[in-house]
């Protein structure tokens, strides 16, 4: 199979059956083998309805329901577990992203051999303050973090390689950084294409200060994991150790202190009359918490199950 086409959607009834006719007609006309995998992200309209009357017009299209809404990392995260394409697109069903840009963008993976090749919106049709502005600063953000050197991380439109996302764990608001998540795993050829970005023909933007807040801590969560995610012990044992030296150190300067004036007849004071020891004996627990803290992160690394993130509530065609 050529392509897997991932949508992620909530409360997009509208769009829905002019999303697929563009795609059937991309698909047929570069005579492609592929399916769609629309992921219902708890949607409380008649979205699910409609990708029912979809599939059984066209048995490329398939389904995943959730329960409730669980955010699309972990619709992207189901519809990856599932795709068969050699290559996988993945796309909003707000109209905003064009099916015409999938038989380049597959070009890309393909021919010339890129991982992931993410869409670039650089003129864009959303609101300056609410949406544009926020975006520029994530991804100015993202750059200098990672140093994947990318225009548009929050894109919903990207190619990867079957194996790329089979190897990369999404999850929290990370699908914004995918890309970092690729180049982490060990897939560097990252590209960027120019894609057309349209105005949205239905509904509002789901995009509000609470994903914006969430973005940010994300990126910090993705920088940390990269460096420590593997070895906790290598951060927290470090500081840890060196804290608990620098506080017994000082504990010991300040006792030998106290028995030198001692052996000297000089007026001195008790030793737990001394600030100082106070600072040192609190420089040593707080070592040997950050030292814990290492050792509990590697047991736990260790030990980590694969709990359930999400509840499937229906599947079409899959």
């Amino acid at each position: 199979m050529n392509l897997s086409i991932i949508i992620h959607l909530l409360n997009e009834e509208e769009s829905l059956k002019e999303l697929q006719k563009r795609i059937e007609k991309v698909m047929t006309a570069n005579n492609f083998s592929y399916e769609v995998i629309f992921i219902d992200d708890g949607s409380t309209d008649n979205s699910w309805s409609i990708i029912e009357g979809l599939s059984q017009q066209n048995p490329n299209i398939k389904g995943i329901r959730f329960l409730r809404n669980y955010g699309k990392s972990q619709a992207l995260h189901a519809g990856f577990a599932k795709a068969q394409g050699d290559v996988i697109i993945t796309m909003d069903a707000d109209l905003q992203d064009s099916p015409d840009e999938i038989p380049e963008l597959y070009s890309m993976i393909v021919n010339q051999k890129y991982d992931l090749v993410s869409g670039w919106k650089k003129k864009r049709f959303d609101s300056v303050v609410s949406k544009n502005l926020p975006s520029k600063l994530f991804n100015w953000a993202a750059r200098k973090t990672s140093g994947v050197q990318l225009n548009d991380f929050n894109c919903g439109l990207k190619a990867y390689k079957n194996v790329v996302v089979k190897n990369i764990e999404v999850s929290g608001e990370m699908h914004r950084y995918i890309p970092v998540l690729a180049k982490n795993a060990g897939f560097a050829k990252i590209g960027e294409k120019i894609v057309v970005h349209q105005a949205r023909k239905y509904g509002s933007t789901k995009f509000g200060m609470e994903r914006f807040i969430n973005g940010f801590l994300d990126l910090i969560t993705i920088w940390f994991l990269s460096r420590f995610g593997k070895r906790p012990m290598h951060l927290f044992g470090a500081w840890g150790v060196l804290m608990f030296i620098i506080g017994f150190l000082s504990a010991g300067y300040i006792g030998f202190m106290k028995l030198y004036r001692l052996y000297d007849k000089q007026t001195t004071i008790l030793v737990t009359d001394n600030p100082w020891f106070y600072i040192a004996l609190t420089t040593m627990i707080i070592g040997t918490q950050l030292f814990l803290a290492g050792f509990l992160g590697e047991i736990i690394l260790r030990t980590k199950n694969n709990e359930e993130r999400y509840k499937v509530s229906k599947e079409i065609n899959l």
